[in-house]
């Protein structure tokens, strides 16, 4: 898999590239590394070797090699809670979920192919599985959280926990599909898994 910066790592590696002094530059590099080596292979000291940069500068940037790999997920999700928070109330919640997921995971071309290893790691890598974990469960809470809302019940209620949990199952296996099919786009299979998933709970 290409990333958007095919050969930044090359030329950091032989010394023809600046110090890299940025977040993106540093994801940009780690991937590079992690299409050549393999995620546990490469080591934070290959990143920031390849950037030009100390091990503790890397640390300032990324907590570790997993963070890297996540990018700037935390903010992406406060933009998550805001796409439902904007939602219509007169809008079905299945309706408002399913059109604010796939906004959520719309990406220009551009940025297509590295999100796509991206989630490739994500989903495949084992030493990445428990973290995937943990963040998918702060993305499965907003979920919840809204479906509670609509529902006048607690997130505690156990049917806005089947909605959080049903909705990032189905945005996973539309994920899944579109890592194994290429050419496919993520948006469609997004918005097609959540209408089937729809067919089920639209009626609660």
């Amino acid at each position: 898999m290409q990333s958007p910066t095919s050969g930044v790592a090359d030329q950091a590696v032989r010394g023809g590239r600046p110090r890299a002094t940025s977040r993106a530059d540093l994801e940009r590099l780690g991937f590079e590394l992690f299409a050549r080596q393999g995620f546990d292979a490469t080591t934070v000291d290959d990143i920031a070797g390849a950037a030009g940069i100390g091990r503790r500068t890397f640390f300032r940037y990324f907590a570790s090699k997993n963070d890297l790999v996540w990018g700037d997920f935390e903010q992406q999700l406060d933009g998550f809670r805001k796409l439902l928070s904007a939602s219509d109330p007169d809008v079905p919640m299945m309706t408002a979920l399913r059109e604010a997921v796939v906004e959520f995971n719309r990406f220009d071309a551009t940025v297509v192919p590295w999100h796509r290893q991206r989630m490739h790691l994500i989903l495949t890598v084992p030493t990445l599985q428990a973290d995937a974990t943990l963040r998918y469960a702060s993305w499965r809470a907003i979920v919840t959280e809204f479906a509670a809302l609509r529902l006048g019940l607690s997130p505690s209620d156990m049917v806005p926990r089947l909605f959080g949990n049903t909705v990032l199952a189905a945005a996973v296996t539309a994920y899944e599909h579109w890592l194994a099919q290429d050419g496919a786009e993520l948006s469609d299979l997004l918005d097609l898994a959540i209408r089937r998933l729809d067919d089920g709970l639209g009626a609660v």
